[in-house]
């Protein structure tokens, strides 16, 4: 094909260069942030030479074109367009930018949090075992193993600020270091421990007077507090910068770190601080409130509505809440139980749906999808499953509502956040009881609602991909290609992402890993090895060119959890390791891990079938693509 003609489409139903804000790739895609997409002719695009499909997906743009072509045709089109090329960061940041300013700011509260959860949850986990065996033995309490471990569960929760002074200066581009003595000084040992406060008398908490003694303000900690830390950091971030633009080179070193931290802490102790510290009580005291409404109408909309919260991407904004909610005298996150009840009920929705159904394939999917929303992990049971069928989503929202009552009602609690689900019960340890009584209800509701709503589509006529195998086999002249890796297999019009599953992509089926390593289809050259490593296409010497891609979404990812133990050109025999992944980090960092595997040059063949259809193991026959 003609890369230039392809690119000089594209880049004129686009509405031009100057309709241009970022530009990257992936395996198989050109994406895209526009400035304003009225310009945008999706048409005129889908027609161009090349092209294979287009849609807008989390404020991109994307053109599909498939692997080996999408690398030349970007090339193309960034030099017709006289733009320098992006990463797929810079495009992420482009459509961040392009959203209103609440879902942004939503969107930087959770991409500081989500890096310091693991440390959240360490801290989570050891409190509820600790509450666990001090409840059942309570002499262990006074020995120093306990008080040792009790030591390491309280550093996370009382260092907090500094771990997200660090994460947040990621998230703005400051200096990591100059954040965590920023967040240090807000929780300086010469401070009252903010947690003190509470039990002190006014006249007790010694007090600053600051800016030329207009006012005075408490000398008190911010131990627990998220919103004034967050806001510091941008400051500090700002202000460095904008330093280092104006500082001379040779005293940039002396200069910029002094001026940051001695006029960033001033502003913070002083201001930040003291004002953002009631404007999250305030916010607090909202959810406590909503969750306190009478006849447990709070934990009723909560519970009800969290799923769509997620669905949106807004969920990651509780982290602050339940950080507050812990970081009281007397700890208590309320919302943990409700948030725990809409996730049990999204998975037992899946489950239902996993029970009724008669397709293969759908019950494969539901099964462990469900499983995991039990552990507090909801993406694989609501985007696989329940969004895609709707009945089983509002049914898990129905479930939701009615465990989230149970909650309200029951005054159950959590200790610690971080953590939903079965693993829960670790750190609701004073309200077991009314715990499980919230999952039950939860778990119960959703079910029985899904089970009854949710209906298999009518049944089709079957697909090429389920030809009778007598037939397949009596075809001699044929390309085979053998499993890349053990798992189930899917068909493609059941993965949950509309490029793969509508076929534009290629031929083939998909994979739900059951391993982690990807060993090759078939003999002949690696032509196309992603940077990120997430995706493999290998041109076989039986002319068959079959891309691989493990994951849905995962060159978000950047490379991490991938290995590549091949290099793009290299030859390769059927069989051989070429990438192996961490599927369990994947699938943590909220990433589905179904996997297609795609005969991508369908055009030379009169037919491509699927001889698997149930599991099948890595090197067993898998497709055929028949000439």
């Amino acid at each position: 094909m003609d890369y230039k003609k392809s690119a000089e489409g594209v880049l004129k139903n686009i509405g031009g260069k100057d309709n241009i804000v970022s530009a990257a790739h992936c395996a198989t895609r050109l994406r895209l942030v526009i400035a304003d997409n009225s310009k945008v002719d999706k048409k005129a695009i889908e027609d161009v030479e090349g092209v294979k499909g287009c849609f807008e997906a989390s404020g991109q743009l994307q053109v599909i074109y498939g692997t080996g072509i999408v690398n030349d045709v970007y090339d193309e089109f960034i030099k017709q367009a006289g733009i320098s090329g992006g990463t797929k960061d810079d495009v992420k940041a482009a459509a961040a930018e392009k959203q209103n300013p609440f879902l942004r700011a939503i969107k930087t509260l959770g991409d500081i949090f989500v890096p310091i959860i693991p440390a959240i949850v360490a801290s989570g986990l050891l409190n509820g075992l600790l509450g666990g065996l001090s409840s059942a033995m309570p002499e262990i309490a006074n020995s120093d193993t306990y008080q040792l471990i009790n030591l390491f569960a309280g550093a996370a929760l009382s260092m907090l600020p500094i771990l997200i002074a660090i994460s947040a200066a990621k998230k703005f581009g400051g200096n990591e270091f100059l954040a965590a003595v920023i967040g240090f000084v807000m929780i300086h040992p010469s401070l009252i421990n903010a947690w003190s406060v509470a039990g002190m008398k006014a006249s007790e908490i010694g007090k600053w007077d600051v800016w030329f003694g207009a006012y005075h303000i408490n000398q008190t900690g911010y131990q627990g507090h998220v919103i004034p830390v967050i806001i510091a950091i941008l400051l500090m971030s700002k202000l460095e910068k904008w330093l280092h633009k104006r500082v001379p080179a040779m005293l940039d070193l002396f200069v910029t770190p002094l001026v940051t931290v001695l006029v960033t802490g001033y502003i913070t102790m002083s201001i930040i601080g003291p004002v953002f510290a009631v404007v999250e009580g305030y916010v607090v005291k909202g959810a406590q409130a909503l969750i306190a409404l009478p006849f447990g109408i709070g934990g009723i909309l909560v519970g009800g509505l969290y799923a769509f919260t997620v669905v949106a991407g807004l969920h990651h904004m509780y982290n602050m809440i339940e950080a507050q909610m812990v970081s009281l005298a007397v700890p208590k996150n309320t919302w943990m139980p409700i948030a725990t009840a809409a996730n049990v009920a999204q998975g037992a929705a899946a489950l239902a749906v996993s029970f009724k159904t008669k397709n293969k394939k759908i019950k494969s999917m539901a099964a462990p999808a469900s499983m995991s929303a039990f552990l507090g992990i909801t993406e694989p049971a609501i985007f696989g499953v329940n969004v895609r069928f709707m009945k089983p989503f509002i049914a898990g929202c129905i479930g939701g509502a009615a465990g989230g009552f149970v909650a309200a009602v029951s005054g159950a609690y959590a200790t610690a956040y971080g953590i939903t689900g079965l693993f829960g019960f670790l750190i609701t340890t004073k309200t077991l009881v009314a715990y499980a009584l919230t999952m039950l209800v939860a778990f119960l509701v959703a079910f029985v609602v899904s089970f009854v709503i949710y209906k298999d589509a009518e049944e089709e006529a079957p697909s090429k991909e389920e030809a009778p195998k007598a037939e397949t086999k009596a075809v001699p002249d044929t390309a085979v290609l053998d499993a890349p890796i053990s798992g189930t297999v899917v068909a493609l019009s059941e993965v949950p992402d509309e490029t793969f599953a509508s076929g534009v992509l290629g031929k083939g089926c998909a994979i739900e890993p059951a391993d982690d390593k990807v060993y090759a289809p078939v003999t002949g050259v690696v032509s196309t090895l992603f940077p990120t490593k997430h995706a493999i296409g290998i041109t076989g010497d039986n002319g068959v060119e079959v891309l691989i891609h493990v994951g849905l979404n995962t060159v978000e990812l950047d490379g991490k959890f991938f290995t590549a133990h091949i290099t793009e050109g290299a030859r390769v025999k059927q069989g051989d390791l070429v990438l192996s992944f961490d599927g369990e980090g994947i699938k943590a960092a909220g990433y589905p891990l179904i996997t297609p595997v795609l005969v991508t040059n369908v055009d030379d063949f009169s037919d491509v079938l699927v001889e698997g259809t149930q599991s099948v193991a890595a090197k067993q026959k898998l497709i055929i693509a028949v000439r």
